[in-house]
């Protein structure tokens, strides 16, 4: 099924493999139940969707598409969905917002079975993805320092460095030097070892208790979110959520495009410049973010974690099937991610590190050229100061074509591009930026 000895590979390196990519990112059933709660949904009710919307869209990748990448709610949109849709307005629930998730999923998988995925990623400028890819890195590391009290609120300069005597900000602070000295001795898993060992230090300190036990049968407190397709279109209608919906589509198919290449290149499963089986392998993920935003959690990404998996030998869809069967069997302990989530020490370090390590699309913006470099810079400035990844998606499109207008090159800007920027415009302008 799986053609293991065509890829060259064995059960046991598979499954290895599988191990390996599920320690990288398995932070994800703490760190997104978090993120999510602060816009309201209940904590279990995210980690329970977040388990079911990872297994769903890495069985599809393991079983239809036959690749070794896993799928699981994404870092960057989840933090998009809690502050800058939820969080931005009274009138917006966490049900309404996911109606717009339930939409934009339903327009991927559309788009997934047809040639404007592929024209669309194309007309979309690199700079623009690589700075969309840095803005988001830097919103979701500042998240991590706010949320342990390195960087607090100031009256005057907005933030300030926090109380570093205060014993949040020294749990962060080792947990952060602890999974560093980690990812430098090139440990897998080192994200979800660092927060082991910074779980342990709280433990000790008596910062972290298991009051409910270790384990428990897994629960939706608020039952299928969205059920109705019409409903959710309504509430996308009433509320004229057209830019959320559009960023997070926008903002999924690059990265899910952009990791599934760069994990199947490292693999050695491309062929020239095309991905065999890339229809199913996007599927994968549209139906993930769709399934995900019934049951309540944010739109899924295919997940670069997946490149330690690979690193240690995985081919093929095996991998991900071992990855989608350790999710399904860490839905048991929902009591003890409670626990650990509770103290935001814990899971910040995370945040941080994952931050960082998108900032370096950064290197691959062409900061010589004006008309390239300035659109990329706003998106990455504007996103933590605004607090909002939609707002910084759109004024990187209002500002690109302007900039490419001034500049006498309105040919190198695809229609596309000149479409985004009215309807970003219409909406920061007219409508208010969620």
């Amino acid at each position: 099924m799986f053609n293991l000895k065509e890829y060259g590979t064995s059960v046991k390196t598979e499954m290895l493999a599988g191990f390996t990519t599920f320690l990288t990112m398995v932070y994800i059933v703490i760190v997104n139940p978090i993120i999510l709660s602060d816009a309201g949904v209940p904590f279990d009710q995210v980690f329970t969707a977040t388990i079911i919307a990872t297994v769903v869209g890495t069985l599809w990748m393991a079983l239809s598409a036959n690749y070794p990448i896993a799928i699981a709610p994404g870092m960057g949109l989840n933090a998009y969905f809690a502050y800058s849709v939820v969080g931005a307005s009274e009138n917006i629930t966490y049900e309404v917002a996911f109606s717009a998730v339930f939409i934009a999923g339903v327009i991927f998988i559309i788009l997934s079975l047809t040639p404007f995925r592929k024209q669309l990623i194309e007309a979309i400028p690199l700079n623009l993805k690589n700075g969309i890819t840095a803005g988001i890195g830097l919103f979701i590391a500042f998240i991590g320092l706010r949320m342990t009290g390195i960087i607090t609120d100031h009256p005057t300069n907005l933030v300030t460095l926090g109380d570093l005597h205060s014993s949040s900000v020294l749990l962060s602070l080792a947990g952060l030097a602890i999974t560093l000295i980690l990812m430098s001795l090139n440990v897998h898993g080192a994200l979800f070892i660092g927060m082991i060992a910074t779980g342990f230090i709280a433990y000790l300190t008596g910062q972290l208790s298991f009051d409910n036990g270790f384990t428990s049968l897994p629960t939706l407190p608020e039952g299928i979110i969205v059920s109705n397709p019409f409903e959710a279109l309504s509430d996308v209608w009433t509320h004229s959520l057209y830019a959320v919906v559009f960023s997070f589509l926008l903002v999924t198919i690059f990265d899910t495009t952009g990791t599934m290449i760069g994990v199947a290149k490292q693999a050695g499963l491309m062929k020239g410049n095309e991905m065999p089986r890339a229809r199913k392998a996007l599927l994968s993920d549209s139906i993930a973010a769709t399934v995900g935003s019934m049951f309540g959690t944010s739109p899924t990404s295919a997940y670069i974690e997946s490149s330690a998996g690979v690193a240690a030998g995985g081919r093929t869809g095996l991998t991900a099937l071992v990855v989608a069967v350790l999710f399904g069997f860490t839905a048991f302990f929902g009591p003890t991610v409670a626990a650990v989530s509770g103290i935001a020490a814990i899971t910040a370090p995370a945040l941080i590190i994952v931050g960082s390590l998108m900032m370096g699309a950064i290197s691959e913006i062409k900061w010589n050229e004006i008309d390239e470099a300035f659109p990329a810079f706003l998106v990455i400035l504007s996103m933590p100061l605004t607090s909002s990844i939609a707002t910084g998606i759109a004024l990187g499109f209002i500002t690109y074509p302007l900039m490419k207008i001034v500049k006498g090159k309105t040919k190198d800007v695809h229609p596309f591009v000149y479409l985004f920027a009215v309807l970003f415009f219409y909406q920061l302008f007219f409508l208010g930026a969620h």
